[in-house]
């Protein structure tokens, strides 16, 4: 498969989203741990409904690949959806499909470069972000980025008998020093 690095970061790329990774993507989404951080744990995700799904954000320009630079493996999937160019807002979302490249820095890079090019190439102003706070590593990384807590919805998931809290975060393009256009863009 070959990925095109749109937004190029130390460790790994952005890639527009090519239907052809389907079958990867399947199988990462029937993970039951993963399906759990991503909340889709209701329904097994089928080869036919995922490959449906893929033609249609293949379509949009703000959904990525992620992408190893080195390996140019897919490791994850990340975009921005609800974009709204009046307001300049938008919510992201992104995941590691591939376990080995959890807790090593690429979720944390990768969330980074999608943030840089919402607010660098897209123009907006303030994207947010929901997570459960049954995935502390998750805020971790999207603290690092520069994520704020900005509300809770209390006892918004039940998994099993227990009630888990939605983390409302967001960040503001001020509050966010970008790299990808400084690197692109001749100095003067």
């Amino acid at each position: 498969m070959p990925y095109y690095r749109r937004v190029v970061g130390e460790r790994c790329y952005l890639s527009p989203i090519d239907p052809d990774d389907t079958l990867k993507y399947v199988e990462w989404l029937n993970d039951p741990e993963l399906a759990i951080l991503l909340q889709i744990v209701v329904k097994p995700v089928s080869l036919a409904g995922e490959r449906e799904f893929m033609e249609k954000i293949s379509k949009d320009p703000h959904q990525f690949a992620i992408v190893d630079k080195k390996s140019n493996k897919l490791i994850g999937g990340c975009g921005l959806k609800d974009v709204d160019l009046v307001n300049r807002t938008a919510l992201v979302g992104i995941f590691l499909g591939n376990r080995k490249y959890w807790g090593k820095g690429y979720g944390e890079e990768a969330t980074r470069l999608l943030v840089d090019y919402a607010f660098s190439y897209v123009n907006l102003r303030s994207i947010m972000l929901e997570v459960f706070d049954f995935n502390p590593r998750a805020v971790r990384c999207y603290e690092k980025v520069g994520f704020k807590h900005v509300g809770r919805r209390r006892c918004a998931k039940l998994l099993g008998d227990k009630c888990y809290d939605e983390i409302l975060m967001d960040i503001v393009a001020e509050e966010f020093e970008g790299s990808i256009l400084k690197n692109l863009l001749p100095e003067g």
